[in-house]
């Protein structure tokens, strides 16, 4: 299944408290299971005014309409075409 990176801009996500990003993650995950299992959130990176996320999905509309129940910013989405780590360069 294609992975995508989904860039959200939320302004002082950094400074967002586990209690609000446990909110956050919730609401994702009952939005995930409405949409069914052909969309499914990897992780995420909070940095200081966006989170980076990472997902399986059948494609970007899926992604999009995620976002859009959710009432997340899906700002820029890229579908990854390659994974590379350490072990690529031996």
């Amino acid at each position: 299944m294609p992975k995508y990176v989904i860039e959200r801009e939320i302004p002082n996500a950094g400074s967002l408290t586990p209690d609000q990003l446990k909110g956050i993650s919730q609401t994702s995950c009952a939005v995930l299971n409405k949409l069914g299992p052909t969309i499914q959130w990897v992780q995420s990176y909070v940095t200081g005014d966006k989170i980076y996320c990472v997902y399986h999905a059948p494609n970007e509309a899926m992604v999009r309409e995620h976002a859009a129940q959710g009432g997340f910013p899906a700002n820029k989405i890229s579908r990854v075409s390659t994974i590379i780590d350490p072990t690529t360069a031996e």
